[in-house]
């Protein structure tokens, strides 16, 4: 098993690891610091497919976190990469938003709701009848369907939204077709981002804070995980899976590493 020691290259998931209700969480700006003066090679993922890197990134700094946008890998950007090496200049129908677009556009993907080669459902908040019948219906006619992430609801202030996977449900119901979900806990996601950062799972780590996303996926990459309890999962939550994270931590504020402070004598 890789020691902590022997880590070189770091993913860590954002809401309930860095961030909850968009304040930075204690440790999280100073380890970002720290790898960032260390040059290490990290990036911050998240199964969201709305927003686009530079949206994150001007998201983040607003709840006190300096992340550059090329330090951030969505699932928008990783069903984009996946479309890519699958059918270069392939054709799609999305439902979703600039996160999704734009990271297809930029993989050379066209858009089009006339026979196009897959159907794609991201993150919205203006889902419409119109388009998922569409979706159902080019589907029907041989479309590949594919979903960014399995997240049944997403949060609010007001209390859970709909999300990506309630939507697609409703398409499965009505097609009989499951998409092919890209994001966690597709370990897919962990290896397109560690190829984008050069790193190999053998000194990789994954921080997460959901036992059946973050934790999972990155046994099945074969990374070192670690769980926080800053978020969705607590101590009683562990005991309900029949894996183990290699670490569980209080939060990230753990993995800093602090100067021991001088004392005169």
């Amino acid at each position: 098993m890789t020691r902590r020691d022997e880590i070189e290259c770091w993913l860590t998931d954002m809401d309930g690891v860095l961030v909850h209700e968009n304040q930075a969480l204690p440790g999280a700006s100073d380890l970002i610091q720290q790898w960032r003066d260390q040059g290490t090679p990290f990036l911050v993922l998240t199964n969201n497919s709305i927003f686009t890197p530079r949206d994150l990134a001007a998201r983040l700094r607003t709840s006190g976190l300096d992340v550059p946008e090329e330090s951030i890998w969505t699932s928008a950007l990783a069903t984009a990469d996946f479309l890519k090496s699958q059918m270069p200049g392939g054709t799609a129908y999305v439902i979703g938003e600039a996160g999704l677009t734009t990271a297809l556009h930029e993989a050379g993907f066209i858009m089009t709701d006339t026979n196009p080669d897959y159907v794609v459902v991201g993150e919205t908040r203006s889902y419409s009848f119109d388009a998922i019948t569409k979706a159902i219906r080019l589907i029907g006619k041989g479309a590949r369907f594919i979903s960014t992430n399995p997240d049944a609801t997403g949060p609010s202030a007001e209390g859970p939204l709909p999300a990506t996977g309630a939507v697609t449900a409703m398409i499965t119901k009505a097609t009989g077709r499951d998409p092919y979900v890209v994001g966690k806990p597709n370990p897919m996601m962990f290896r397109s981002a560690m190829n984008r950062i050069g790193a190999h799972s053998e000194n990789t780590a994954m921080i997460g804070d959901r036992m059946d996303t973050d934790v999972v996926a990155g046994i099945e990459a074969g990374l070192h995980t670690i769980l926080v309890l800053t978020g969705i999962s607590d101590r009683t939550e562990i005991e309900r899976y029949p894996f183990r994270p290699d670490e569980v931590l209080r939060g990230v504020d753990e993995l800093v590493v602090r100067e021991p402070i001088e004392t005169e004598l």
